[in-house]
């Protein structure tokens, strides 16, 4: 993690703040980049930080037995640490950065006090943290649920909402850490996805070709989280 410029960052949890307060509090946020890899969370770990991402990602996971499955995302629209604003400062999860891109960091005191003095940034951030707790509990049902196939045209898109790219690298070994899965079975899934040319997969790199073909393909759980933060 390092200091990053300002420039690139666009969070929509902060600009959907007005302007006065908005610029009021980037002005106590640090810039950082997030590295692919980057643990900022562990399960039972006090939070000293919130993060907001802006063209970074983030994913929440939870053990599994002796793996850990994805439970949340976080990229654009929210952020990281937002149990504080519940008055828990222990993190539930682990997050880890999948993408790599910048972020505002704010220490956990200097947070609170932001969001005791502001009734506008509570409404913002409590609307968004029922939001994530909705995403975790749809998940959670959807990795258990669903086949696999269904599973990954889910996740890519909801990637590609957050990244904002219909490109982005991840290797089967990764993907199958995500959705709980060995990897012969997202090879499976990857490949059935390829065949209907809804994606094109190789090296490491996958590109969305076809965005409603995919969204057909994924389970009802792409367009129920999509609505969770679209307010609907």
């Amino acid at each position: 993690m390092r200091d990053a410029g300002r420039s690139s960052l666009s969070n929509a949890l902060l600009a959907a703040l007005p302007a006065g307060k908005r610029r009021s509090l980037l002005s106590r946020l640090e810039p950082v980049t997030l590295t692919f890899g980057d643990v900022l969370l562990e399960p039972g770990e006090r939070i000293e930080h919130v993060f907001f991402p802006g063209n970074s990602l983030v994913s929440l996971l939870t053990e599994e037995g002796k793996r850990a499955v994805e439970v949340g995302l976080v990229g654009h629209e929210g952020m990281v640490g937002v149990s504080l604003a519940l008055g828990i400062d222990v993190s539930p999860v682990r997050a880890v950065v999948q993408g790599t891109g910048v972020a505002m960091r704010m220490k956990k005191e200097r947070f609170l006090r932001e969001f005791r003095a502001s009734p506008t940034l509570q409404r913002k951030v409590l609307h968004y943290s029922h939001a994530l707790m909705s995403q975790v509990t749809q998940i959670s049902a959807c990795n258990r649920l669903h086949n696999v196939e269904a599973r990954l045209a889910r996740w890519l898109l909801m990637t590609r909402d957050r990244l904002r790219s219909n490109q982005f690298q991840l290797t089967h070994e990764f993907l199958g850490h995500m959705l709980g899965v060995r990897r012969v079975g997202i090879t499976q899934a990857a490949g059935a996805l390829q065949r209907r040319k809804l994606i094109s997969y190789g090296r490491g790199h996958i590109r969305i070709l076809d965005s409603k073909g995919l969204e057909a393909a994924s389970c009802r759980c792409y367009q129920v989280v999509k609505a969770l933060y679209e307010g609907k």
